[in-house]
């Protein structure tokens, strides 16, 4: 009997090997590189409001050179984690709509291109939400071409606006050009969001119907 019995040192001991490992786990390097993308953004917002563009901008530069940067070290490494795949849209998005909260606020963009963009969010994230509500399963999201063309296009916008081409008067039908290519690029990744979810929710029977 007593040889079957559970060792309680071992039992203590236990947590204290595993805990490190999960610590490793999670706040590894691409982890780390994305936490320090959010924290930058406060800072970027600090600056933008008080109309620092320059600063701003280097900030933002930083942020989308650490956002490439995690995604490769991630892959090289095999270090991809759940942590890691929420965190890391989630920043990119955070730091993209607010500078364009900012700049639209500061007059720089129209406000009906952050409408667009706003809108296109809103339906994609509560489409995509309902989808696996319904199909009771999670969908791996698979960024389209239009989708990223657009993504770009944005992050193209606030480079723009925080060099000050709307108030270039050389520059003036290039940024109406490239304003008016985001608003229609975005508003098309949309309606092909849409449609995929449609086509997938046509081709799976809902969980509360089985």
């Amino acid at each position: 009997m007593s040889s079957s019995s559970p060792n309680p040192a071992l039992r203590q001991t236990q947590p204290v090997r595993t805990a490190p490992a999960l610590h490793h786990h999670l706040l590894n390097l691409p982890n780390f590189l994305t936490l320090c993308r959010i924290a930058s953004i406060p800072v970027f917002v600090a600056l933008l409001s008080r109309n620092r563009s320059r600063e701003a901008l280097y900030i933002f530069a930083l942020a989308a050179l650490t956002d490439s940067l995690d995604g490769t070290l991630a892959r090289w490494t095999n270090k991809r984690t759940e942590l890691g795949a929420f965190l890391d849209p989630f920043a990119d998005f955070l730091m993209l709509i607010s500078a364009l909260v900012i700049l639209t606020v500061q007059g720089i963009i129209p406000g009906w291109v952050l409408s667009v963009i706003a809108i296109r969010d809103v339906v994609v994230k509560f489409g995509y939400l309902m989808l696996v509500f319904w199909i009771g399963e999670r969908i791996p999201v698979r960024p389209s071409y239009v989708g990223k063309a657009s993504t770009v296009l944005q992050i193209i916008c606030v480079v723009a606006g925080l060099l000050g081409w709307s108030y270039m008067a050389n520059m003036r039908y290039i940024w109406n050009g490239l304003l008016m290519l985001t608003a229609f690029m975005t508003a098309l990744s949309g309606l092909q969001y849409t449609y995929r979810g449609l086509v997938l929710l046509n081709s799976r029977e809902p969980q509360m119907f089985e």
